[in-house]
């Protein structure tokens, strides 16, 4: 009797969960997340889409469009066993490396930068893909490492392949995604393992190329200098944060209302892209900034779990990189809206607008769910 009751509690708390399992759980967020996005998109777009291309609806369409193909490209690397990338990826390396070749010769050029090519219907932008490209070169040597019991060094060929995208990307230039392509490695080698010296002697590459990249580009200086004072220059370097911070502070609690905010009225540049999640605070206030970062840091805590199960040192390792990528952007974007990072051009993944954005992340979270699918069984 007492047996029968015990199956029934357990058989009610299963009732319960909104999910079976961590894979669930993480389409389930993926999913929250867009439609939250959308909805976003929208709200902060429509008034420039309606000045610049006679719609409301011109980055809305757009942006159902990319949802759609990264539906498909999702549910390909759901199905597809993560191990089958690694094998191709010689021919995945090629392709990143022309097509960044490519976009310096033939991009057009926006705003001063050449990141896209064009493809008729759309626009790809390599260097996002060059992320999830990063993390799964890294992986397949630290699981070699690992699985063999060698040490991790920092001087392989893997880091060499990844200083090149750096550095094509970063011509474009774009140093928010090149840092990302190979500051998400590094990450990588630390947390699998790398000897503490080695880890000294990185943090001192790591500082001396950015000293040297902010010397190449003087703007970026000003840029970092406004971090801490962005009212001390508020009508030029530090006009984006100011403005930024004062959507942020305008919704208060529960926010104006969606479509209400007037920060997109031409106030804040880049409303709809990289400061998406500024007119999201105006708009929907404390609480949905709050229900956001719960969303991550579920992301988080259900990510790090399929790790945990992942059958072999690959599947651990990857899974790892796509959270830190995730949730690591998540955590870049919403210091950089909030003033508290430089405005490098991190966007906020679901959030924001960006068609190659949402696919390659669509794309890194098939590739998570398939780790947990072919992972241990508890």
């Amino acid at each position: 009797m007492a047996t029968e009751d015990s199956n029934a509690e357990n058989s009610t708390i299963e009732r319960k969960r909104f999910w079976n399992n961590d894979m669930e759980a993480i389409i389930g967020i993926m999913i929250v997340l867009i439609i939250l996005g959308t909805i976003n998109v929208f709200s902060s777009s429509f008034i420039l889409a309606e000045a610049e291309f006679d719609t409301p609806y011109f980055f809305l369409k757009r942006h159902i469009i990319n949802v759609a193909i990264g539906f498909i490209v999702f549910a390909i690397c759901f199905r597809i066993d993560y191990h089958v990338w690694r094998r191709f990826m010689p021919f995945i390396l090629l392709f990143s490396l022309v097509a960044l070749i490519l976009v310096l010769l033939i991009g057009p050029q926006v705003n001063g930068a050449k990141r896209w090519l064009p493809l008729g219907f759309t626009q790809f932008q390599p260097a996002e893909f060059c992320k999830l490209v990063s993390i799964m070169i890294t992986a397949a040597y630290l699981s070699y490492q690992v699985k063999k019991g060698r040490a991790i060094e920092i001087l392989t060929p893997q880091t060499g392949i990844i200083l090149v995208m750096f550095g094509l990307t970063e011509i474009e230039p774009d140093m928010g995604t090149a840092s990302i392509i190979a500051g998400i490695p590094v990450i990588m080698l630390i947390v699998a393992g790398l000897h503490w010296k080695k880890v000294l002697y990185l943090i001192i590459a790591v500082l001396v190329s950015a000293a040297g990249l902010i010397w190449y580009q003087p703007y970026r200086l000003e840029r970092l200098k406004v971090v801490f004072d962005p009212w001390s220059d508020a009508q030029n370097v530090g006009y984006q944060t100011v403005q930024s911070l004062s959507a942020i502070g305008s919704g208060e609690l529960t926010g104006m209302g969606l479509g209400v905010g007037v920060s997109k009225y031409d106030y804040l540049p880049e409303a709809h892209t990289d400061f998406a999640f500024a007119i999201f605070c105006q708009e929907n206030g404390f609480l949905g900034a709050i229900f956001v970062f719960a969303l991550f840091a579920a992301f988080a805590v259900y990510a790090a779990r399929i790790a945990s199960i992942a059958r072999d040192e690959y599947g651990q390792i990857l899974a790892m990189g796509i959270m830190i990528l995730i949730v690591g952007q998540a955590i870049g974007n919403l210091f950089m809206v909030g003033g508290m990072f430089p405005v490098v051009g991190i966007p906020l993944p679901f959030i924001s607008y960006g068609g190659t954005s949402m696919i390659v992340t669509m794309a890194a979270i098939g590739i998570l769910v398939n780790i947990g699918r072919l992972g241990k069984k508890s």
